[in-house]
């Protein structure tokens, strides 16, 4: 199993490096100066020649993703000067001469073009929000996605299967946009005074009396809208999944020794038809961090989609590029807990 786990972990690395490499040229090709962005478009040479200076990018391409390599690695090499140990929070781990050792530290993932701030620490103050949004959905898409298809699966070829078929379809046809939108104007606008919710609204609110709060309603529409294609994909999935389980032969065996129908379906059927819903689980829920970005635009959720848009349209590149990569990373984790799940999940699944 560690052989196995260790192995995985290699290939996470591989998609990492790769996914570093694409989306580092791919901002730097892009026609536009994020230093004229900064200064605003009557800034003097000088000007603009000191912030390429301070942000790097007064040197060569390769040059400057060697250096974002060495930023993001856990392990890399860095001066000893006050402002490297500042900047980095390192650890030395060998010194190689009198001014740089090779040092351990969490990735930097530098400073926001637009408010000089270290981009981890914005990106921390609102990924627990997408965090919480994303779990939400995906536990709201779980339990009533796993329901419906079970529902169905038992009461193949009624009303129950026909509704459960076309809800599902309804649900994947849908682009979490154009669904985000119908549903903040029905539940948030037409039926207001009968649900209370807002057309948009973040977690967090501010009152004058207590501070911060946390406004619950709030998360509701998003989570709804976020979860809803999940939803759909789990219902087929699990409709599918327990219509082929159903027909095998220990299932016979079992209702043949006498077993209560509840104890048929829910302690052998299901937990046998559980793998491709497992798939599509952990697949969705990084997806939903993804696709968290329409939703918390559409929403006015102060979430990491929002912050990134946001970051986009000023051509704040790290901000932009921090969060691709911690969604990227949350990719490689999940499919990696995946494999190891199963096992754990269908003793039939052999490590080789």
């Amino acid at each position: 199993m560690i052989r196995y786990i260790l192995r995985k972990l290699g290939y996470g690395l591989a998609v990492m490096l790769g996914i570093v490499f694409v989306v580092f040229f791919l901002f730097n090709i892009l026609p536009v100066d994020p230093a004229r962005m900064t200064q605003g478009q009557r800034a003097d040479v000088q000007s603009l020649q000191a912030v390429r200076k301070e942000f790097g990018l007064d040197k060569p391409i390769p040059v400057q993703f060697a250096y974002y390599l060495n930023d993001l690695s856990p392990i890399g090499i860095h001066a000893r000067t006050v402002e490297e140990q500042q900047r980095y929070h390192y650890a030395t781990l060998i010194p190689i001469s009198s001014e740089r050792v090779i040092a351990l530290k969490w990735p930097y993932l530098r400073r926001s073009y637009q408010t000089r701030k270290d981009v981890a620490s914005l990106l921390l103050g609102v990924i627990p929000n997408t965090l919480v949004l994303a779990t939400t959905a995906m536990l709201f898409a779980i339990v009533i996605g796993v329901f419906l298809g079970v529902l169905s699966a038992v009461h193949q070829n009624t009303w129950i299967d026909r509704f459960s078929i076309a809800f599902s379809t309804l649900g994947i046809s849908a682009p979490s946009f154009f669904a985000g939108i119908i549903i903040a104007w029905i539940f948030g606008f037409v039926l207001n005074k009968y649900t209370g919710l807002n057309m948009s609204g973040s977690l967090y609110s501010y009152d004058p009396f207590k501070g911060e709060v946390i406004t619950w309603k709030n998360l509701i529409l998003p989570m709804v809208t976020l979860g809803l294609r999940p939803l759909a994909i789990i219902v087929q999935l699990t409709r599918s999944a327990m219509l082929d389980v159903l027909d095998q032969d220990y299932i016979r065996t079992a209702r043949a020794k006498g077993l209560n129908e509840q104890s048929v379906i829910y302690r052998h059927a299901l937990k046998n038809a559980l793998n491709p819903v497992i798939t599509a689980i952990a697949n969705w829920f990084a997806s939903l961090l993804a696709g968290s970005f329409f939703v918390e635009y559409v929403f006015g959720y102060n979430g990491l989609g929002k912050a990134t848009v946001d970051a986009l349209e000023m051509s704040d590149f790290p901000v932009v590029m921090g969060s691709i990569l911690f969604i990227a990373f949350i990719f490689v984790v999940i499919n990696i807990l995946v494999d190891v799940v199963y096992v754990w999940i269908d003793p039939r699944v052999k490590l080789s």
